[in-house]
């Protein structure tokens, strides 16, 4: 029988071959962790290679995702979908094994990781779901959602400031099945990391209130079996702190960053094939290796047991069980596109002059009752945000049956941390911060989108109408990043009714992530028939028209959007054929046909002005170099937010102005 070492050193040996023909990518640490890597996937991990998708599975994340030839290598081995032709396709293009871990090209693969320390918050969110999930849905008898997570990390993680953020927290809620392995190999990409790393680490996360295992042999078996026990029977999250060798194995270079980032070397390998005694060729694993790694079969025993437990569930507790299997499914109620819909409608014939952030949260306490599987929050502003609906029940380490998260100040931490619950599935997450903020947030929201993950991003004081907090708080660029970001959906709606449909639309979206823009200030109402509140879906749409063709066009968006309808009533008056077009969301608007683009915005009027307190170079795509946008090019000031928007000319004299100059040239 094969010893522990030579099942490691099949991780070993793939790794330094597939990153050896791909000619790129990073061998030392899945060299320096595959011992550990055996331990924790031979001995505990939950998991089916058969169904990866197997529901109560244990969530395994490499957090330091340059060395993703560590997982494609567990995954092979085990017995995943992923067969050696995968893996000597190492980071090609359309190939299954991309440079860094993605969701959705492995089979296994549970969230992308490579942007340093967001696997870290990631698997936090992962924790998070599964103590919420099972305080939700598990009764006394039958613990149906009973899984850990293990993440994998190295110094890159720990110097990032995500850790600190998503630590604290995970801390403080006792997430005590997160287990996470500390690579602590002292190198990095520059070399010995005792140059500009000298933190405490274990220190610091007993600090967190996290339980700690140091120096432990991240070489020895039982070392590392011992540190996993002992994990496993904490109250609190545990940092095991493993002493690892990068590059374990290559006789020059294993400790040098020399393996961090770059292959090994031909005449390295064969030397390393001696030193590790590993007598076989290039993506070459002896059937004895395969044999005794192949998890296929305790896997499916695995998933049998739990199909077994689940029935008892179902019989006891049929309707909890039927709600688990829809929330798992990621499907919304049956009933809640006809419900909201008429909510909507509601809203329209109410005609409320409200700030759009108080809308949002009308909505929210009109659809928190349907949908059971939202999970909000706020980092440290709920009453700014109004994110708090009347339903909201905080979650705590004692408690975690609740629907709303206390993020604290970790707009970052909490952005990744949704997307580990969005992809754990289950629950829907949504949180939020000031629009100004979004920029601590900007990387995971990039991931959300990159991954495709129904993430709600809830940002309100969208603009120099927020008044006196100045132009430290006041977003002008911000909006712009948004809105190019690829697969993100930027809403910002005009008044109420844009609100409740921007939420149900981002709510029934299943592909990728949307963020919600609200106003602090009151937006009037504005009146709407039923296929222009139908037609809000569309992303952009004609909200006031004139007979026959128009001779000018007025864009805009959100807060703006008012003034532009206040600008058409006194160029109607004065007998221009004016068309006003709400455009909440391009991204929406742009994915609609030609056709119904043409009939909103027919390329024919070149007469245009774009109006929005926002950077005003994105509207150049919709108002062509004949047509004028009234934006921001400067940062805004210090003022109450009728004198900002004077001084920036957000006025309908200016607009009147310009469009005089448009329809005279």
């Amino acid at each position: 029988m094969p010893s522990r070492r030579e099942r490691a050193n099949a991780i070993r040996a793939l790794s330094m071959d597939a990153v050896q023909k791909a000619n790129s990518g990073h061998p030392g640490a899945p060299m320096g962790m595959a011992d550990i890597a055996e331990v924790l996937w031979r001995d505990y991990l939950k998991h089916n290679p058969s169904n990866p998708s197997f529901a109560d599975r244990d969530r395994f994340v490499l957090s330091n995702g340059h060395g993703s030839m560590l997982i494609y290598s567990l995954l092979h081995l085990t017995g995943y979908d992923l067969s050696i032709d995968d893996l000597k396709s190492f980071r090609q293009l359309h190939s299954r094994t991309p440079g860094h871990p993605e969701l959705g090209y492995t089979p296994g693969v549970e969230t992308t990781t490579g942007p340093l320390g967001q696997g870290f918050a990631n698997a936090v969110g992962f924790a998070l779901a599964e103590k919420v999930m099972g305080a939700q849905f598990n009764r006394p008898g039958h613990d149906i959602v009973d899984h850990h997570t293990y993440v994998f990390m190295g110094d890159g993680c720990m110097m990032e400031g995500i850790s600190h953020e998503v630590g604290s927290l995970a801390g403080t809620l006792g997430l005590s099945k997160l287990i996470a392995f500390y690579d602590d190999n002292g190198i990095s990409i520059d070399g010995e990391v005792e140059g500009w790393f000298t933190d405490d680490t274990p220190k610091r996360f007993e600090a967190y209130n996290w339980q700690v295992i140091r120096n432990v042999d991240g070489h020895d078996p039982e070392e590392i079996k011992t540190a996993i026990e002992t994990a496993r029977k904490s109250d609190k999250p545990t940092l095991i702190c493993c002493k690892t060798t990068i590059g374990f194995g290559s006789p020059n270079k294993q400790g040098k960053e020399d393996c961090h980032g770059a292959p090994l070397g031909n005449d390295e390998i064969a030397l390393t094939r001696t030193a590790l005694n590993w007598n076989h060729g290039p993506f070459e694993i002896p059937a004895d290796i395969y044999a005794e790694w192949d998890a296929k079969q305790a896997g499916a025993a695995v998933e049998s047991e739990w199909d077994k437990r689940f029935a008892a569930y179902a019989a006891e507790f049929p309707e909890l069980a039927a709600e688990l299997s829809r929330r798992l499914s990621g499907k919304l109620p049956a009933d809640f596109d006809a419900r909201a819909t008429a909510y909507i409608n509601e809203v329209a014939a109410k005609g409320e002059t409200i700030a759009s952030r108080k809308a949002s949260q009308n909505t929210l306490n009109a659809f928190g009752p349907l949908l059971p599987e939202l999970l909000g929050g706020s980092a440290d502003l709920a009453g700014s945000n109004l994110t708090l609906w009347k339903g909201c029940k905080g979650v705590s380490a004692q408690d975690a049956s609740g629907n709303y998260m206390y993020y604290g100040v970790r707009e970052f931490g909490m952005s990744a941390i949704m997307n580990g619950v969005a992809v754990h599935g289950g629950l829907v997450p949504y949180g939020a911060t000031f629009l100004m903020f979004m920029e601590y947030a900007r990387n995971a929201i990039r991931m959300s989108a990159l991954m495709k993950q129904r993430v709600i991003y809830v940002f309100t004081h969208d603009s120099i109408g927020l008044g006196e907090d100045g132009p430290t708080h006041q977003p002008v660029e911000q909006l712009t990043s948004l809105r190019t970001t690829p697969n993100l959906d930027t809403w910002r709606p005009a008044d109420a009714v844009e609100s409740a449909a921007a939420w149900k639309f981002a709510l029934e979206r299943n592909d990728g992530p949307s963020a919600l823009i609200f106003s602090r200030q009151n937006l009037n109402h504005q009146t709407r028939d039923a296929g222009q509140i139908a037609d809000i879906n569309r992303g952009g749409y004609v909200l006031k028209d004139c007979a026959g063709e128009p001779e000018l066009i007025l864009i805009s968006a959100g807060s703006e959007v008012g003034l532009a309808v206040q600008a058409w009533e006194k160029l109607t008056e004065q007998g221009r054929k004016v068309r006003v077009v709400s455009m909440p969301c391009t991204s929406v608007y742009e994915a609609q046909d030609a056709g119904y683009k043409q009939s909103v915005l027919p390329l024919q009027v070149s007469a245009r002005i774009a109006i929005e307190a926002s950077h005003a170079d994105y509207w150049y795509k919709y108002v062509g170099l004949e047509g004028r946008v009234i934006g921001m090019t400067t940062y805004g000031e210090s003022a109450p937010a009728p004198a900002l928007f004077e001084e920036f000319g957000f006025t309908l004299e200016n607009i009147l102005g310009q469009a005089e100059e448009l329809l005279e040239d």
